[in-house]
């Protein structure tokens, strides 16, 4: 992470591109960052490489657009103390604000990372927060991405979860795609030994971000945990056609993970020139489940505020 790019023109450069080619912003409240493998899964001299969409800051970021806020899913008027509990039996803790790179339609993109941080205090508040929590079952680690922590620091906050009344671990994360070389020994001997059943879940969303080291990183977490799952987001320019994401799911599949949401565009501001309207998400799903087996065709699916799960669309 030391090494990924932040600089619009060596990112330029390394896809030998013109940068005047990139119709790029440098914006300072969420700059590029993306990790140089990343990068190198791009096609070189491809303005509109699905992978360089997605983390491309471009001028349409500086567009106004109705309906486009800063918390498009209402969540942080819900934090406290780092915790998010948004449906029941669950509650989602806030890791870390630290991402291993950053995606331009990020729903969290402008989210108070320094006032809600669960790790603050030894984990002690956030803890407290979910003893309290009636009929909380299962813990949710996300950010930013829980994998930024290290293995040391994420052990603690799985000792401490084992001791209480937690019975699932889900662990979202963006690093085994991003990072594969996170997915080290430690990593895998935490998720082997905990007492708790392990769900993570992955986020990718086109097959050419699943290189071969993306996939053994993949292969080795399988066997370590409960499920191994993707998230998805649907996007224009990057996989709103059949074929790209017929491939992701057969891609992931040989990776040993199932798909399992395919998410409408959060209206994050900024990210606007994204967004594909859920009737041609309806479309592409209909016909993914003409090509798929249906263990493979994720559940469309979007966030709706105040509602107690996901809302299934279609």
């Amino acid at each position: 992470m030391q090494n990924a790019v932040r600089d619009l023109a060596e990112l330029a450069r390394l896809l030998e591109l013109p940068l005047e080619a990139l119709d790029a912003l440098a914006p300072a409240d969420f700059p590029l960052l993306v990790p140089r493998g990343f990068v190198a899964r791009m096609a070189k001299r491809d303005p509109r490489d699905p992978l360089l969409l997605q983390v491309l800051p471009r001028a349409a970021e500086a567009n106004a657009v109705p309906g486009y806020t800063a918390d498009p899913v209402r969540e942080q008027q819900l934090a406290a103390d780092g915790v998010i509990e948004k449906y029941p039996g669950r509650a989602l803790l806030v890791a870390s604000g630290a991402c291993p790179l950053h995606c331009r339609y990020c729903f969290r993109r402008a989210f108070p990372y320094r006032e809600q941080l669960a790790a603050r205090g030894g984990w002690e508040a956030a803890l407290d927060g979910l003893k309290k929590r009636p009929g909380v079952r299962e813990a949710i680690l996300s950010g930013g991405d829980p994998l930024s922590l290290t293995n040391r620091k994420l052990g603690e906050l799985v000792a401490k979860l084992e001791a209480t009344s937690i019975e699932t671990l889900r662990i979202h994360t963006r690093f085994p795609v991003a990072v594969p070389e996170r997915v080290d020994d430690g990593l895998l001997r935490l998720l082997a030994s905990t007492r708790l059943n392990t769900v993570v879940v992955i986020h990718c969303n086109h097959a050419n971000e699943l290189d071969d080291g993306v996939a053994a990183a993949l292969r080795a977490l399988k066997p370590r945990v409960g499920a191994l799952l993707n998230q998805s987001v649907l996007l224009r320019g990057v996989n709103d056609d059949v074929d790209a994401l017929a491939a992701l799911s057969e891609r992931l599949f040989a990776c040993g993970v199932l798909p399992y949401y395919l998410h409408l565009l959060d209206p994050v501001v900024g990210a606007a020139h994204f967004d594909v309207h859920a009737t041609s998400g309806r479309d592409l799903v209909a016909k993914l489940r003409l090509r798929l087996p249906g263990y493979l065709v994720p559940r469309l699916v979007k966030e709706t505020p105040g509602e107690l799960s996901k809302t299934l669309i279609g």
